[in-house]
């Protein structure tokens, strides 16, 4: 049976958590993996409902109700409990990163100064190193800090129930800034169960199903799909932080093996670094065969990194039509479309060349300028998506590349004190629709037999001299040309010179990369000139890749150390700051 059928008539979540509190309290919903491997915590139904009642009574006591409620936590159970913590007291939760040490918090303070929070919900370890920060950042003054973990259980004696309409603010989801400065996206109540009802249809959850997630809570692919969907479909998950999982991404596999996941997934990048980390002589004790369900979102899908994926784990029982490709955003709180489950993924081979003048013109496989694009399945649940002129703001004709519009019940009403850019972005018409509004995602796509593809963000597009190119084909061509390039960890965008637009290529390299320079008995001059002319041989190489694969003659490839690209803190490249730090000569 699904999760919802005949039980429960809810209008948010804490409907649906109260209840399951109540029909089944001992039931473990979320295992969270301290060390990613066997160290395991735990929480039922029964206790996360008395903690997240004991954190709404502290909340009210200081006057919560309706506020913004910053949350700093590390990945685990404790955010999960503050979360739910807003809800019951209803304020409005405010997921961000936690700061980490000798990092900067520029994203924390962005939020603050945006969101104009008056509490935050934190652990007593963050509280103390912050309290060593406040000189640097002193936006943190302005808030009353609560450390949830003093907080005992007993407390929930003391919660009151606020009435609660589905279209308040439940939390602000912030984006991830990879194009623009992060915005808080207002998710109402109604969106958040209306997008969470349409991923247990397409995903096809049961109370049989088993999660397995490492993705950032604070983000709407971890908090909506990995934490919230177990809760509103009651299977249970377990949890891993993203550091364990980047450490070694081949712990998420043997979690899936280890407690036989049915659902898990991640962006494309994921993926590639498990093929990467592999190695035959490892002699991995895995069985996959239990996974059913590989969701592939948040960047663009890569069709050769699914074929590798499914080749290298193939023989540990995973099977190529567990690919889920899947499409959505912050703004759509989460899920725009997907395929059907369990079978094969839906591809595209189109020619590169047509592409760059925005039309889609199949192409044999073989074909020297082909593209193969991964479909991200049809739009689900009542959502309607159109693809639309940029510059007209008209439907495009079939075969013609536009920008990907989408409206819904899932759509969220716009951004937290941000009235003009809401209007831009939420308030979108077409002449032929008028009663109407779309979401005008900045994505760009086009639909093929009912099927959405993806092929790239409006604002990253590179033009020059009239084509297209987009930043992922390059960025892939110049990490495939050297085994020392470290993967999604390549930058390129255009800049202004002498009135045209040149191509400018940031690559990262592996620290083994470096490793033929150490030679003790060179001069220091002599070093410098070694190192010199082996950065200079692999911008040749990247130059004579780009030129081959894409027609394109680089201004500028810059060879940097091993985090030096700037990202998100969900792992997306922030093109428009590699900009910027490029022109100010910062690299």
């Amino acid at each position: 049976m699904s999760g919802l059928e005949n039980t429960i008539a809810a209008d948010t979540l804490i409907d649906i958590l109260q209840y399951r509190a109540s029909s089944q309290p001992d039931q473990t919903i979320y295992t969270f993996l301290v060390d990613g491997e066997t160290e395991e915590i735990t929480l039922t139904y029964k206790q996360l409902n008395q903690k997240a009642k004991a954190i709404a009574a502290g909340l009210q006591s200081l006057g919560a109700p309706q506020e913004r409620i910053l949350l700093l936590y590390p990945p685990g159970l404790g955010f999960i409990e503050a979360f739910f913590g807003c809800l019951y007291a209803g304020a409005i939760a405010i997921p961000a990163y936690p700061p980490r040490p000798n990092r900067s918090i520029t994203r924390i303070q962005s939020i603050i100064k945006d969101a104009q929070p008056t509490l935050a919900l934190t652990t007593n370890s963050i509280l103390n190193g912050l309290q060593r920060r406040v000189e640097q950042a002193p936006e943190l003054k302005t808030l009353r800090w609560l450390a949830t973990d003093d907080l005992e259980p007993h407390h929930a004696a003391k919660w009151q129930k606020t009435p609660l309409s589905v279209d308040d603010i439940a939390f602000l989801q912030y984006t991830s800034g990879s194009t623009a400065e992060p915005k808080g996206v207002k998710i109402a109540h109604h969106n958040l169960l209306h997008n969470l009802q349409a991923i247990h249809q397409c995903f096809q959850h049961t109370t049989q199903s088993q999660g397995v997630i490492w993705l950032p809570p604070y983000h709407d692919m971890g908090l909506i799909g990995g934490v919230l969907q177990p809760l509103f479909g009651d299977f249970p998950v377990v949890l891993m932080s993203p550091l364990i999982f980047l450490q070694n991404p081949l712990r998420w596999l043997k979690a899936i093996s280890r407690y036989r996941g049915t659902t898990s997934g991640g962006p494309n990048f994921a993926y590639d670094l498990c093929v990467r980390k592999f190695q035959p002589e490892l002699d991995l004790d895995l069985d996959l065969s239990s996974w059913d369900l590989a969701f592939n979102g948040a960047e663009p899908i890569n069709y050769a990194s699914l074929e590798k994926f499914a080749t290298t784990f193939r023989p540990y029982g995973f099977r190529p039509e567990a690919f889920y490709p899947c499409y959505g955003m912050a703004e759509a709180t989460l899920i725009i479309s997907g395929g059907n489950k369990k079978s094969l993924a839906t591809t595209k081979t189109i020619s590169s060349k047509e592409l760059e003048q925005n039309l889609v013109v199949e192409a044999f496989p073989t074909d020297e300028d082909s593209r193969t694009l991964v479909s991200c399945g049809h739009s689900l649940a009542d959502q309607q998506v159109a693809i639309v002129d940029p510059q007209s703001l008209t439907s495009c004709p079939s075969g013609k590349i536009g920008e990907i519009w989408v409206t819904g019940p899932s759509i969220a009403e716009g951004y937290w004190s941000n009235s003009e850019i809401t209007n831009n972005t939420f308030e979108a018409q077409l002449p032929e629709i008028q009663d109407l509004r779309f979401l005008r995602t900045g994505d760009l796509g086009f639909i093929d037999q009912g099927e959405l593809f993806v092929t790239g963000r409006l604002k990253d597009v590179i033009i020059i001299k009239g084509r297209n190119h987009y930043p992922q084909d390059i960025e892939r061509t110049v990490e495939a040309c050297n085994q020392f390039i470290r993967p999604s960890s390549v930058a390129s965008f255009a800049i202004a010179e002498n009135e045209e637009d040149q191509l400018v290529v940031l690559a990262e390299v592996d620290r083994h990369y470096w490793h033929g320079q150490r030679n003790s008995d060179q001069s220091p001059e002599e070093k410098a000139a070694a190192k010199a002319e082996k950065v200079q041989q692999l911008v040749q190489i990247i130059r004579s890749a780009i030129s081959k694969h894409h027609d394109l003659q680089t201004h500028s490839v810059l060879i940097l150390k091993s985090g030096a690209i700037p990202k998100t803190s969900s792992g997306k490249i922030q093109r428009h700051i590699c900009r910027d730090r490029f022109l100010r000569n910062e690299f």
